[in-house]
Formats: structure tokens, C-alpha cells, sequence
């Protein structure tokens, strides 16, 4: 993040791994993320003890004990708020929450949705398996509709949420999706998210070979992934497929697929982060199979940043109560006395 580029340090990611067992099922994507996260970290250049991992209850919440830096492991669907509160007093610190669909969208969602509003200085990392699996095999809130569960043995009735247009609609100043398999895929993401000021947000596909395997296996398998995902990278046009020769165009209501053999490749949509929040919430609407489904950047514009703003009107009213004393503070305004 901005506030520590000047400060190089030399680390690898061996340096970032910490002396505890992973403790995760054999074949969990949470492997994969870990990794990808132990991979970036080095090449931001922040110390570890500047670093800071935060995450409530789940299986992805046990990834503070994973990595060699300061971390907290809170309440459930609590760490955005834990967060907030070190960011205010550390504003210097390089803040990530964990958490997974059930953690962050259950009974977190409240919270989840305010330090988005509030754009903190954090990246958010939601793995999302669309399961519970640390109490194993419950509905969560982003199952599909009709998931047959321990909870829901008819189906459930529920519509799920999607993360994404959740995080677009409470304001969250960057958003993006990522596969816990293409790790080249999520590390760009990951370092892209660690540079933005203001809350960043990334929903990443998660598999649970345990209570939901194969969850994502329609887009993330290797063997179709071109075909059925799209990369949304900034000032790039929208082009997928195995021999990249299929793109999407615009024509202002209504996203279509062409083939490149026969559409010039300047008549497709080129993608710009920091568009109007209608455009981001349209290319997140597009889907499988009709469409591949989009990965990378949904959003990312600047926005002013909670803690600095705080920050801001403590130095205001140091300056103008340079004398004040708490005891002031306590007594100041309207009094009575109670007999």
C-alpha cells in the first residue's frame, strides 16, 4: 500500500510461512490461496511486523496462524469490525480480513457491508465455497437455490447472495473475483488489491472437495477454463477463448459474443475500472452458460479513506481544544445532578 513504498525490504515468501501444521482437509482450495498470498506478500514490500491478518470463524479463518506476520483470530463475522478499530489507531499497518460465505455474508454481513461504506484502507479476501464447512455441510448464503444440505434436505428456498454485486452496491471503492486454481490469475488480483487505497474486496471461488466438491468445476477446470471465464483487465477489450478468438461487444444495453475471425477487435467492449458502477454491476450479471463468467477488477476508483478522515478531525479538535483534559471532556455540555 502507498503509505509503505518507501519502505523496500528484502523478504521471500519462506519468510511469510509460519511454524504451525496447516490444518486444512487434503485437496482444500484454501491451500492454493494460502499459497498465493505467501507468494505476493514479499514483493509489496512491507515488513511482516507492519502486516497484519484478521479473520473471524471458519475454515478460511484459520489463516492467521498460517502466515509469519501479526494476526488476529476473532468472533465470528466479527473481524471487519476488529479491523477497523486497529486501523483507526495503526493507520500505517497493512490490514487483511478472511473470511469465508458463511462468515462474511451470515451473520458478518452487516459489518462486511459497513467498512465497504466506510472504504478503510484493508483488502478483503471472501473465500467462497457456497457451503459450510468447518461445521460440516450446512446451506450458506450463497448457495444455489434448491442445494440439497444436512439443513436443506428438500432444497433450499433461499435466493443466494452474490458477493460481488453486494460489494458494488454498499460503495466498496475496488472489487474484483478470482479462482483459487489460476494462481496467476488470483496474484494479480491479490497485488493489485494490496495497492489500492480504500477498502478492496475479492471474492474468491474456493472448492470444498470435503461438502461441496466440484462447486466450480464448470469454469475452473483447466481443460475449459478459456472458454468459460473471462479476464477483466483494465483498458483491455473483453476477449476469452483457448485461441482467444471470441470477445464481447456493447451496444449500450446488452453485452453479445462474436467471433474474431469475423468481428474487427476494435468493435468489442474494452473494460475500464473506474466506468460508472451500472457498467461493473451489468458485466457481473453475465454468467454461464450464456456467457463466460468474469474474473479480474469489476471496479476500482479513489475515494477518500475512513482513517484518514478520522485522523483528520482528532487534529482538528486537538488544535482547537489544545488546553482540554479529560475531565474537561467529561463535564463539558449539559449537567444535572441527581439527588
Amino acid at each position: 500500500m502507498s503509505l509503505h513504498k518507501d519502505k523496500m525490504i528484502p523478504l521471500k515468501k519462506e519468510d511469510f510461512v509460519s511454524d504451525q501444521e496447516v490444518r486444512w482437509c487434503p485437496g482444500c482450495g484454501d491451500y492454493a490461496i494460502l499459497a498465493s498470498v505467501q507468494k505476493i506478500l514479499p514483493e509489496l514490500g512491507i515488513a511482516r511486523e507492519d502486516t497484519v491478518f484478521i479473520s473471524g470463524i471458519g475454515c478460511s479463518s484459520r489463516f492467521p496462524y498460517y502466515l509469519n506476520t501479526f494476526g488476529f483470530h476473532t468472533i465470528h463475522g466479527r473481524a471487519p469490525t476488529i479491523a477497523t478499530g486497529l486501523k483507526i489507531a495503526r493507520p500505517e499497518l497493512s490490514v487483511w480480513i478472511v473470511t469465508g460465505d458463511g462468515d462474511g455474508l451470515s451473520i458478518g454481513a452487516n459489518h462486511l457491508m459497513h467498512i465497504m461504506r466506510r472504504n478503510l484502507d484493508v483488502t478483503i479476501l471472501l473465500f467462497n465455497n457456497q457451503i459450510y464447512g468447518l461445521t460440516k455441510g450446512q446451506y450458506s448464503p450463497t448457495s444455489e437455490k434448491g442445494k440439497k444440505t444436512k439443513t436443506s434436505p428438500q432444497g433450499t428456498i433461499d435466493e443466494p447472495f452474490n458477493p460481488v454485486q453486494l460489494a458494488l452496491a454498499a460503495g466498496c471503492s475496488f472489487v474484483a473475483r478470482a479462482i483459487d486454481v489460476d494462481s496467476a490469475g488470483l496474484q494479480w488480483v491479490l497485488k493489485e488489491a494490496a495497492a489500492h487505497r480504500g477498502t478492496s474486496f475479492i471474492e474468491i471461488y474456493q472448492n470444498c472437495n470435503v461438502f461441496n466438491d466440484g462447486a466450480f468445476a464448470h469454469i475452473s477446470d483447466r481443460g475449459f477454463r478459456a472458454e468459460r471465464t473471462i479476464s477483466l483487465i483494465p483498458g483491455e477489450p473483453l476477449v476469452f477463448g483457448a485461441a482467444k478468438d471470441k470477445g464481447l461487444t456493447y451496444n449500450g444495453e446488452d453485452f453479445a459474443i462474436v467471433n474474431l475471425n469475423t468481428t474487427d477487435k476494435g468493435q468489442l467492449y474494452v473494460h475500464r475500472k473506474e466506468n460508472d458502477i451500472s457498467m461493473a454491476i451489468k458485466l457481473n450479471a453475465i454468467s454461464y452458460p450464456d456467457f463466460p463468467v468474469p474474473m479480474g477488477i469489476f471496479r476500482s476508483v479513489e475515494r477518500p479513506v475512513y482513517e484518514q478522515e478520522i485522523q483528520a478531525q482528532i487534529c482538528q479538535a486537538r488544535t482547537e481544544n489544545s488546553d482540554a483534559s479529560l475531565e474537561h471532556l467529561l463535564r463539558q455540555g449539559k449537567t444535572w445532578t441527581v439527588k
